[in-house]
């Protein structure tokens, strides 16, 4: 991908400055740019191959982040980020930088408020985009099987710089503990309650058809593949992004067949 190139060869230090081009200095072993500290660097517009780079830096790192954040770092939530470079089918040397990352974020000083801040800024606040990476951060949270109190501190605090409001953190939990964005999860089999299909779309067992389908279509347009990456998903989640469809439509269609009996 032309941005890991870029990355490798050092040609992003101008470019993405602050926390973020220091993180990425470390994770691809180059001296970038740390003039541009604090203001996140030049603004240079919507430049597609500049948003991934910034969420695949800021991925592994606040995974890190959030994974340290209940004073230490499980094995269940190392597999997490290890499953996470899997779907992005990373090659030796770039799986090397995702651990850097990682093990930056679960720094002491790792400045978390300043990452997010220009996070924010570099996806120029495209909601889906967050979205999805605010899922992967719950997936991160959740490795262990619950989530820890300081856990939760962090996704909130995180969300506060994100712009989220804490009722959409707390529905996107819902939707992880019904099943939504595990490996292999598959709403349609007989292993899967109706309650967490409902609980998937995020709606109410007595909502009407027509709400019904609106939040299935919602859901479907904000994890639509093509969609998230022509805003800067890096294409390599691409594979993530379908198996999240699946499981929304394999939610609906259970729902759908419910109700026909």
């Amino acid at each position: 991908m032309a941005w890991w190139g870029k990355a490798l060869g050092g040609a992003f230090g101008f470019m993405i400055g602050g926390p973020l081009g220091a993180l990425m200095g470390i994770a691809f072993g180059h001296s970038f740019d740390r003039g541009m500290s604090g203001a996140g660097g030049v603004e240079w517009g919507a430049d597609p191959e500049r948003i991934q780079a910034a969420f695949f830096t800021a991925t592994f790192s606040v995974m890190g982040y959030i994974a340290k954040a209940d004073g230490r770092v499980t094995r269940e939530e190392i597999q997490v980020a290890e499953a996470v470079m899997d779907r992005l089918g990373l090659n030796a040397e770039m799986r090397a930088s995702a651990k850097k990352l990682f093990g930056e974020g679960k720094a002491d000083d790792f400045p978390i408020d300043e990452i997010m801040q220009q996070f924010r800024r570099e996806t120029h606040r495209r909601t889906t985009l967050i979205q999805m990476f605010l899922e992967i951060q719950l997936q991160a949270a959740y490795a262990d099987g619950v989530m820890h109190p300081a856990e939760k501190e962090a996704l909130v605090n995180i969300c506060g710089h994100l712009g989220i409001p804490v009722a959409q953190l707390d529905r996107l939990e819902e939707m992880l503990r019904a099943g939504f964005g595990r490996s292999g999860y598959d709403a349609a089999t007989s292993k899967t309650s109706l309650a967490d299909a409902y609980h998937i779309l995020g709606v109410d067992k007595s909502v009407s058809d027509a709400e019904l389908k609106k939040a299935y279509r919602r859901l479907m347009s904000q994890h639509h593949p093509d969609k998230l990456v022509a805003k800067g998903l890096p294409e390599e989640m691409i594979q993530d992004a379908n198996q999240k469809t699946q499981q929304i439509k394999a939610a609906y269609d259970l729902i759908r067949e419910s109700r026909k009996s």
